[in-house]
């Protein structure tokens, strides 16, 4: 594996053995603290929304699993 940065990027060579699936996961992982980076939001306010998005997210999947 070789890092180089430059002054507008930075650059990761990996051998062609590696694990697609690792360096997917890396990479998601790698998107969502860049998109995240700027966000100023607490815990709770995170919890609301999940809990938020749970509750609609049931009420239009519900007959799916209740008949």
């Amino acid at each position: 594996m070789r890092i180089e940065r430059t002054t507008k990027e930075v650059i990761i060579t990996l051998p062609a053995s590696i694990n697609t699936e690792d360096l997917q996961d890396f990479l998601n992982y790698t998107r969502y603290k860049e998109l995240t980076s700027n966000i100023d939001i607490n815990q709770e306010e995170i919890d609301k929304l999940s809990a938020k998005i749970n509750k609609d997210w049931w009420t239009k999947n519900r007959k799916k699993f209740i008949k």
